[in-house]
């Protein structure tokens, strides 16, 4: 565009701006009905503890639910009044700060987990399943027996080294025979 008269530069209306530190993903909505939508699906998940979304949104309700989650571990009046602002219903905070905390207490970060669960018809949408990592007992249950194995590979690992020392000593013993 040329610079008027007093030397500013003159804009068309249809021009657009630069999209510099805009990184985080707008799911095709308006700032208002984004921010109520991922209010919504916090409360959500907080009250049933998995929800089923697509793979965007729930990537986005990742980084919008772990700082509430963060601060619900100390249960403060401050706390409380700053993750009500945000989310807006007694309950869900009531949840949130009695039960959830206690389970998440001692986790430093990343209290939710991202589950794919394939494309849905129609649209062919990535969809997946996010929910509070300390809630899924199956998981749970998996990781301590997955903790059992390791120590008991160690243990074949040396049961191997014994077996293999006596066959060594066996041919020494054959020779000395002879």
């Amino acid at each position: 565009m040329m610079p008027s008269a007093s030397g500013q530069r003159l804009t068309a209306p249809n021009e657009t701006t630069m999209r510099h530190n805009k990184k985080f993903n707008h799911l095709g909505r308006k700032a208002n009905h984004r921010a109520a939508m991922l209010s919504n699906m916090a409360c959500s998940l907080i009250m049933h503890k998995r929800i089923h979304t697509t793979l965007a949104k729930a990537k986005a309700l990742r980084i919008y639910v772990e700082p509430l989650l963060t601060r619900a571990k100390e249960d403060t009046q401050a706390n409380r009044r700053l993750v009500f602002s945000e989310l807006k219903q007694k309950a869900v905070i009531t949840e949130l700060f009695q039960n959830v905390a206690e389970k998440i207490a001692n986790r430093p970060g990343g209290y939710t987990r991202i589950l794919r669960t394939g494309f849905r018809l129609g649209d062919a949408a990535e969809m997946c399943i996010i929910e509070l990592v300390d809630y899924n007992e199956n998981m749970l249950k998996e990781t301590k027996k997955a903790a059992k194995k390791s120590t008991r590979r160690a243990g074949k690992k040396a049961a191997a080294k014994a077996e293999e020392a006596p066959a060594a000593e066996a041919p020494a013993e054959e020779a000395k025979a002879e």
